[in-house]
């Protein structure tokens, strides 16, 4: 399987996508899916995965994400997540015309674009300021609306904490051969992650052998193939880990990992802390 391909029409009246919805109502969040529309995403509270091109971890509190065109991802919620609302922002690379980001005073923003081609996620600080100014549009005229989204990118540009989320030079734009290939193996570890994951068997897949097979997903994704399955189910534990009652060696099983002391030590190098250490200060946060 390779990424959907999403069509997005324009909000009525409008020359971008405008779509606040209710808590967990995006039905699309399973769903990885790619669009040439440049896409904000506000999640107002709650905790959940990311998958942005080849990056994964889990955020809380909310988040605030800008994605740049064609770069595939999942959605952000699910019936778990445990958010207020959801806003979707999605626009055309080029719906406020080349000339006018040419512009003295809108060349940081073509800055933040190329910026969001990696995919940005912003701190607290910035969540804050914008967040509410995201939700504001919903109740706004189109023209009013796009003031509002100006104003928002403008304060994006400006934002001090934010992370660039793929290594630089990941891209998705590649040959279509390349593109279903990849997308085949993200696919396929996405949902196998909980099983073992066998490498001559995912090398054969792509029909590679398995040298060939790993110095091509290192040269895409800038990580290699065990890195990212690791990665893929240390983010799945932190996710169980916040919102399970149930015990680590079986948030450690449940996702993928049958070796409990290799589960800590790649969980302490991914997270900065134990599993355990990890539940008690999200619990502490979130009481």
């Amino acid at each position: 399987m390779k990424p959907t391909f999403e069509i997005i029409e324009p909000s009525f009246g409008s020359s971008f996508y405008y779509s606040k919805y209710a808590r967990a109502l995006n039905n699309k969040a399973h769903l990885w899916h790619y669009h040439p529309e440049i896409e904000m995403v506000f999640v107002n509270g709650g905790s959940g995965k990311r998958q942005i091109g080849s990056h994964l971890s889990y955020y809380t509190d909310g988040d605030l994400i800008l994605i740049g065109s064609n770069l595939p991802h999942c959605g952000f919620t699910d019936t778990h997540t445990g958010n207020k609302t959801e806003t979707v922002i999605q626009m055309r690379p080029g719906f406020l015309g080349h000339d006018f980001l040419d512009l003295q005073e809108t060349r940081g923003i073509t800055d933040l674009l190329n910026k969001a081609k990696g995919g940005i996620a912003f701190g607290a600080e910035t969540k804050a300021k914008v967040g509410e100014h995201i939700e504001r549009m919903d109740d706004q005229q189109p023209f009013e609306r796009l003031l509002s989204l100006l104003q928002v990118l403008k304060e994006l540009e400006k934002a001090a904490d934010y992370k660039i989320l793929n290594a630089s030079g990941f891209s998705i734009e590649m040959q279509v051969q390349d593109n279903d290939r990849i997308s085949m193996v993200f696919n396929y570890v996405k949902d196998h992650f909980q099983e073992e994951i066998n490498l001559p068997a995912i090398a054969e897949m792509a029909n590679m052998t398995v040298p060939s097979f790993c110095r091509y997903f290192k040269k895409i994704t800038k990580k290699t193939f065990t890195h990212f399955v690791n990665e893929y189910r240390i983010v799945h534990a932190s996710k169980l880990l916040a919102e399970k009652q149930t015990s680590i060696a079986n948030i450690c099983y449940e996702s993928g990992f049958n070796n409990f002391s290799h589960f800590n030590k790649l969980f302490k190098e991914f997270n900065g802390k134990s599993a355990s250490q990890y539940r008690k200060e999200f619990s502490t946060f979130h009481s």
